[in-house]
């Protein structure tokens, strides 16, 4: 199985033949270019023209991230994959409303539903989410009613800010007192670590999404316009509860990231490069854990979830299956 490859350290990465070599201060280190997937820069990392050749040839994705986490874009190789029928059913569903509507209602009510399971999970875990529960479930009974996808962003807004009013009781944790969701730059330790997650799982469904006939830039819950991508954004919106969200809560509650591991500077408050090598590698064991898919039977990984995600939504743009989003059991 491919590997992701996080480079956290000051370097050079060079083409060595026909494999990778990342050049530092403590020496080289070499990389069968055969077992990498993509390559995610959070360090100062340099490459030149040959280099982005060699990966462009062997599909490699590069993603990179500024110094305080912040995804700053992506090397996207040339689609091998791209379909221009594809592209036109994506286009097609895009611009009837009806059909972007209902497909957009299908991201919000996954997401939905696996925040739900998530907060029920606590809730048997001694947690008092019963009232949070109730509210996102009367709150969630009117993503079918809505027919502009500004009312559905804002039902999903509303789901949301109760579901983020839980965080506090699930961790119990002062140092990682949640309040409200900050942005760029977060204003608590909670925060950043939401940021971090969801900027990485961004980049990893579009990773996904390269392996397909699907053209990142055309999303349905999120507005295509001049942003890069944007349908990254809509698979991640189901996937951030059940991986971004129980990977925060577990770590917190084992200690294994601590506030030792914050501090502030002039931009904000940053992750330092220890807690941000834990996040990344935990996230990484998450996406390579298995488990047993219902319907289809059989043992896939999370990261093959996002594939088999990005499949069916090619069928529903093909007319073969509708769309249902995958919701978690456990």
């Amino acid at each position: 199985m491919k590997k992701t490859l996080y480079v956290f350290t000051e370097g050079e990465l060079k083409r060595k033949d026909n494999t990778l070599c990342f050049e530092t201060e403590a020496g080289k280190k070499y990389l069968p270019v055969e077992d990498i997937n993509e390559i995610m820069a959070f360090g100062e990392v340099s490459f030149n023209k040959s280099f982005l050749e060699f990966v462009s040839q062997k599909e490699i994705l590069i993603h990179y991230f500024n110094y305080y986490g912040y995804y700053m874009g992506t090397f996207y190789p040339r689609e091998h994959l791209n379909s221009g029928y594809m592209i036109l059913k994506q286009a097609e569903s895009y611009q009837d409303n009806i059909k972007r509507i209902s497909l957009a209602r299908a991201f919000v009510y996954g997401a939905y539903r696996n925040i739900r399971q998530v907060l029920k999970y606590y809730q048997n875990r001694g947690r008092n989410l019963a009232g949070i529960i109730e509210t996102i479930e009367k709150q969630a009974e009117a993503i079918n009613d809505c027919l502009e996808i500004s009312q559905l962003m804002a039902v999903e807004g509303h789901i949301r800010e109760q579901y983020y009013q839980a965080f506090d009781k699930i961790t119990g944790n002062k140092d990682f007192y949640f309040q409200e969701r900050t942005r760029r730059p977060p204003q608590n330790n909670m925060n950043v670590l939401i940021s971090l997650g969801n900027s990485i799982l961004y980049t990893q469904v579009l990773s996904e999404i390269y392996k397909t006939h699907l053209d990142p830039r055309i999303g349905f819950l999120h507005t295509t316009n001049f942003r890069r991508f944007s349908l990254n954004l809509d698979i991640a919106e189901i996937f951030k509860p059940i991986l971004i969200d129980r990977l925060i809560f577990s770590l917190v509650d084992k200690k294994m990231i601590t506030k030792e591991d914050f501090e502030r500077r002039v931009g904000g408050l940053l992750l330092k490069d220890k807690g941000k090598k834990v996040f990344v590698e935990e996230l990484d064991n998450k996406l390579k854990t298995t488990i047993k898919h219902k319907k289809i039977g059989r043992i896939v990984s999370y990261r093959r979830l996002i594939r088999l995600e990005l499949y069916k939504l090619e069928k529903h743009l093909m007319g073969e299956e509708k769309y249902e989003p995958f919701v978690a059991t456990w």
